[in-house]
């Protein structure tokens, strides 16, 4: 599972900035002004991106934008979301090795999905962000226009509540159109919420905030890899990514697996071979037939 970690980390990396530009591009569709809403939506990220890691991110991605005009971006689109595609393809390979499972999909169709998961990806954490930006948006409103001083607090505890909710349950929502559509199942269960999901998004947001925190008291980085030092904790974060994903998805394949076994030995028809009833009748009534 380490292994798969690390690959998928150095693929979430190749994959990051066209998965950003591509976001950005599908956004621009809708707003003239996307790269200042996006650029205002990444900020959010420092939630759980060391702040370091951050600055090299938006950094990139602005030189990036401000390098592009809109026909280079238009005619960009599709080369950056198959580009971006990488990482829901090395997802879609760790997955499949973790529920022991063989991709019996053609390279077309499985790269299919993995552009169709990494468009509807995209679109999920950008409103994620969107209910964070809008949470704050709507609880600096109150506090400025409500003459209430109770009642305004009160207004933007819940504005912030409801979109961090919101966006949880959107995180939610990513984890669980991962599980179903990345493995090559054979059958698939759609669930909201998976135990492994669960542990996934908890360990996710816990080791994230983890890392924030050893950064902040403990930054030796630089000192070890010197300009590279935010890059090597973006690939941190990104392997940490990777393996909660994993973990989540081992929960999950376990779980599967011993209740698929429990439904087996609860079934005599599943435990016995075929004709084994059938078998243990004949050989009853020859006995029974057999001289004393």
């Amino acid at each position: 599972m380490f292994g798969h970690a690390a690959e998928l980390g150095f693929y979430f990396l190749f994959a990051l900035f066209p998965t950003l530009l591509s976001a950005s591009s599908i956004l621009g569709m809708a707003a003239r002004s996307a790269n200042q809403i996006y650029t205002k939506l990444l900020n959010y990220l420092a939630l759980v991106i060391p702040t370091a890691a951050l600055g090299t991110v938006l950094a990139t991605f602005n030189e990036t934008n401000a390098a592009a005009t809109s026909g280079k971006l238009t005619f960009g689109l599709i080369a950056a979301i198959w580009s971006a595609s990488v990482g829901i393809s090395a997802i879609q390979d760790t997955l499949n090795v973790v529920y022991k499972v063989e991709d019996t999909r053609s390279y077309f169709r499985a790269r299919m999905y993995a552009i169709a998961l990494t468009i509807i990806l995209s679109i999920i954490f950008t409103f994620v962000l969107v209910c964070l930006l809008g949470g704050d948006f709507f609880a600096t409103s109150a506090l400025l226009h409500l003459s209430h001083r109770f009642l305004a607090i009160i207004a933007a505890a819940s504005t912030i509540l409801l979109g961090w909710s919101l966006a949880s349950a959107l995180l939610a929502l990513s984890f669980a159109v991962i599980y179903y559509w990345a493995p090559d199942l054979k059958t698939r269960r759609w669930h909201w919420l998976t135990p492994g999901g669960a542990v996934g998004i908890a360990g996710w947001l816990l080791a994230s905030l983890g890392l924030r925190a050893y950064l902040h008291f403990f930054d030796n980085f630089s000192v070890t890899y010197g300009s590279l030092g935010a890059v090597i904790v973006l690939l941190t974060w990104f392997y940490i990514t990777g393996f909660m994903l994993l973990l989540g998805a081992e929960i999950n394949s376990q779980i599967e697996a011993a209740a698929a076994e429990k439904r087996i030995a609860a079934s005599p028809s599943l435990s016995s071979p075929p004709g084994s009833a059938q078998l243990a009748d004949e050989q009853e009534h020859q006995t029974n037939a057999t001289p004393q």
